[in-house]
């Protein structure tokens, strides 16, 4: 296996500038791996060239300026994390290829991701935009062996088939009992350190914690997950993996711990939890200042982002799959935008009668500290959102875009505005202006505050906390019924202080998080609501 780790350089998309043609179909070829899908002579009529700029959002996806020797495996590794692959069309002669995924949001979300993170084939940059067609129809010989190349691909997704190479092997998983992997490096030419297993453990999930040591005379690791299924997937897809060319071979075990007890942050060992720990052997601790921004990066995408001064300095910047399959986990953070990247964010095609400063604040604060809106003057459909950073707006931007909000599918881009401005003393501009730079309702303030781990994107089912003792579900149902919408199902937790609680759409979800997020349920208890991974 090639190298994991490659690198993101951040830049932007271009029009297509080249007219496609197919070649001859190759030959077929029992090692999968390897195949190639390519454009047989009828195709050839049908794929004539994608030259518009960026045209209408397609599921259908154009790539463009592929290394010569790009497998079907790495481009389809490009849009894994954001849905499911339906279809693969290689043009290699061309140095192009077609994806086409389930959905067009999926395809929507990916176009944003990588048009602020050009994606890297083999240290190349690759260029990806719609395509014309809205989808892909290739003869049927092709399509099979498209849809067999996907299916191993995407068998390393799910936690039950196992990958072995890219076959699909039928034997069963047993249950995975710990979050924590024991991580040991045969043939270890090149040095491996603790950045290095993060970034690459990171495609499977949000790492929490890694140890590394040394063991009769072997480099050895633990490394711990939010969650076992993380865990299991990571095993399935890195076990007997080289980390480099030819060496540095991974060999993973699920570990008899459940949980780490990390007490130094340096290069031995990291809680990503808990950026404000000592780094033990004599060197300084994190200025406090650098561990806050610190949190902020690795907490909220599970991946390190920005080299931090001092004893933390974490590898270059992941490579664009690794990183985006974070975006699997719902925890996507956007490598290669620091924290210092493009706080405002524009968002349009929002309902103006409905719409207010305070609303987008709620719904925009799930993913980031909000700290000013404007709804434009002139144009009310459309606003302008000020995170507290890069990370944040990224993350509201891949999240949100192309979700419902009260009755309109939004639109969520970067903005070229540096800030949001306030109006004038004394100007009254309909309040439509607001400044939220000190809202106590920000949910990221504290460092490795817990919220940085329950990053989800917008689903129906909401999860709901600090709920007092003396209110029922009934009076729950009929508080989130009141939204305009319809309450499915609900669960209490044990101690009743949380619940699950799941609207019939997302768009009803949605809603309801804005109209009832720091609801006052008396008692001085102000309802939390977020969106949970969960269902009921």
């Amino acid at each position: 296996m090639d190298g994991i780790v490659t690198d993101v350089a951040v830049g932007v998309k271009r029009g297509s500038d080249e007219l496609l043609s197919g070649s001859v179909l190759n030959s077929p070829n029992s090692n999968m791996s390897s195949m190639v899908v390519t454009a047989n002579g009828n195709d050839n009529k049908k794929f004539k060239g994608d030259d518009k700029m960026d045209g209408a959002p397609s599921r259908v996806l154009h790539i463009r300026k592929l290394p010569g020797e790009v497998t079907e495996t790495e481009v389809i590794a490009l849009g894994l994390p954001f849905g499911k692959v339906t279809n693969i069309l290689m043009l290699k002669g061309k140095n192009q290829a077609f994806l086409e995924l389930a959905t067009e949001e999926a395809a929507i979300t990916m176009v944003n991701y990588y048009s602020a993170v050009t994606p890297h084939l083999r240290n190349q940059p690759i260029y990806i935009q719609y395509s014309n067609h809205k989808e892909l129809k290739t003869d049927n010989t092709l399509n099979q062996r498209a849809q067999a190349v996907l299916q191993a691909v995407t068998a390393v997704q799910t936690t039950n088939a196992p990958m072995s190479g890219t076959t699909v092997s039928e034997s069963a998983v047993t249950p995975a009992q710990s979050p924590v992997l024991r991580i040991i490096i045969d043939n270890m030419y090149y040095p491996v350190t603790l950045d290095v297993l993060h970034q690459i453990f990171s495609k499977f999930g949000a790492v929490l914690k890694i140890i590394t040591f040394t063991k009769n005379n072997q480099f050895q690791a633990l490394l711990q997950y939010g969650d076992p299924v993380n865990a299991q997937q990571a095993k399935l897809a890195l076990d007997g993996q080289n980390i480099y060319n030819a060496c540095c071979t991974l060999r993973i075990d699920f570990s008899k711990l459940v949980n780490l007890n990390v007490k130094y942050n340096n290069d031995k060992s990291r809680d990503y939890t808990r950026p404000d720990l000592p780094s033990g052997d004599g060197q300084p601790a994190l200025d406090p200042a650098i561990a806050a921004a610190f949190a902020k990066e690795t907490s909220l995408l599970g991946l390190p982002v920005a080299a931090v001064p001092g004893t933390l300095s974490p590898l270059a910047i992941p490579n664009a799959a690794a990183a985006a399959a974070a975006a699997a986990a719902g925890r996507v953070g956007m490598p290669g935008v620091s924290a210092g990247g493009n706080t405002v964010l524009l968002v349009s095609n929002l309902n103006e009668e409905m719409v207010t400063p305070q609303s987008l604040f709620t719904l925009f604060g799930v993913y980031g500290d909000v700290q000013r809106v404007k709804i434009l003057y002139n144009k009310k459909d459309s606003a302008l959102i000020q995170m507290a950073d890069g990370n944040q707006s990224q993350l509201a931007m891949s999240h949100l875009n192309g979700q419902k909000m009260y009755g309109k599918i939004i639109r969520v881009t970067l903005s070229k505005h540096q800030t949001v401005q306030l109006p004038r003393e004394g100007l009254d501009d309909q309040g439509l202006t607001k400044d939220f730079g000190n809202s106590p309702l920000h949910r990221f303030k504290k460092p490795g505050s817990k919220n940085f781990q329950n990053i989800f994107p917008p689903s129906a089912t909401l999860h709901l906390s600090n709920i007092p003792p003396s209110v029922a579900e009934e009076d729950l149902r009929t508080l989130f019924a009141n939204t305009g919408g319809t309450v499915k199902a609900f669960k209490f937790f044990q101690d009743h202080k949380m619940a699950l609680l799941q609207m019939s759409t997302v768009e009803e979800a949605i809603q309801a998080l804005i109209d009832l997020h720091n609801y006052n349920l008396g008692e001085n208890h102000h309802l939390r609501v977020s969106f949970s991974k969960s269902t009921i």
